[in-house]
């Protein structure tokens, strides 16, 4: 039986991966400092992403490792936890010659280029985060180039689904419209937006990991193209709902102020450009080259609800 290990146990798109392979045969070895069984056969191990020495010993055996963890959404957290959990990682899968699929999001790429964001969009990042993920980006493909490593980078926008957390448009949107309260954006409710459903990543990410030819490449995950406002997807919530809700929008002078004062806020506020423009996620190389449709946008609200 072949073996794979999943470092970030227990989040969104982690335990679809562990479902899907499962289905396929897979053995799943879930490594958090607080993992959770998907499957009944799940191995459980607890540990530190920062332990070299961990997860090095939790890749031995493995053929396939997915890097899916989520950290602390603080600039500085970033900056000392992120290169060390890539060095880690990188390092166990070479030792070990494990295939490595990293989950990663759109935060390197051009802010110039938001408004069609493709696999071959220049990594030109403008925010503190945006240059961490580069840097983290930049060390596996190193390896890939010098063929220690096979490996693969899979690509989301903003997500969101079916209890989903720290999920934007969960939480500001479809949870408050759900009771009855006012739904909330950033900086601009008329701009398209594109959200990749996490069923969708999941699915996909896992798919990818087991095809031959999708490997030591980017790929941007399966992402409805019709990239709807926050005015839009408050309309269709509505229409779901049978409710009236209008959506308030918190400008920029807001922002900045609350910043100082709510944590989230501040973090957010270098990449306002995600959100005062049009940020369209074309996933059409995946659709492409293995015929797959994103779920529309309208299915995966009301799958939500």
């Amino acid at each position: 039986m072949k073996k794979a290990v999943i470092l970030g146990a227990n989040g969104n798109i982690a335990r679809i991966v562990s479902k899907e392979l499962h289905q396929k045969g897979w053995k799943l070895g879930q490594f958090s400092r607080k993992p959770q069984r998907v499957n009944e056969n799940d191995e459980l191990i607890s540990g530190d992403l920062l332990d070299a020495e961990a997860i090095e010993k939790v890749c031995e055996g493995a053929d396939l490792v997915f890097l899916v963890a989520g950290i602390t959404y603080n600039t500085k957290t970033w900056i000392h936890v992120w290169p060390k959990i890539m060095r880690n990682t990188l390092d166990a899968c070479i030792t070990h010659q494990c295939k490595l699929v990293f989950f990663d999001n759109m935060y390197a790429c051009d802010p110039g280029a938001v408004g069609h964001l493709t696999e071959e969009t220049p990594l030109n990042p403008t925010s503190k985060k945006g240059q961490v993920r580069m840097e983290i980006l930049q060390m596996l493909w190193k390896e890939v180039a010098e063929e220690n490593i096979s490996a693969m980078v899979t690509r989301s926008a903003d997500f969101y689904g079916p209890n989903a957390t720290n999920s934007f448009l969960n939480e500001l949107v479809i949870e408050k419209m759900k009771s009855d309260k006012s739904p909330q954006w950033l900086y601009d409710g008329k701009k398209k937006h594109s959200f990749t459903y996490i069923p969708d990543a999941g699915k996909a990410t896992a798919f990818l990991a087991l095809q031959d030819d999708a490997w030591n490449q980017t790929w941007n995950l399966p992402t409805d193209s019709s990239y709807p406002s926050g005015e839009e997807i408050v309309e269709i919530l509505n229409g779901l709902l049978s409710k009236n809700l209008k959506l308030k929008v918190l400008p920029a002078w807001a922002i900045w102020i609350l910043g100082w004062f709510i944590s989230p806020l501040k973090e957010v506020r270098e990449l306002r450009y995600q959100l005062d423009q049009d940020y369209c996620l074309d996933s059409s190389k995946f659709e492409k080259a293995f015929g797959w449709k994103a779920t529309p946008i309208k299915e995966g609200l009301k799958s939500c609800l």
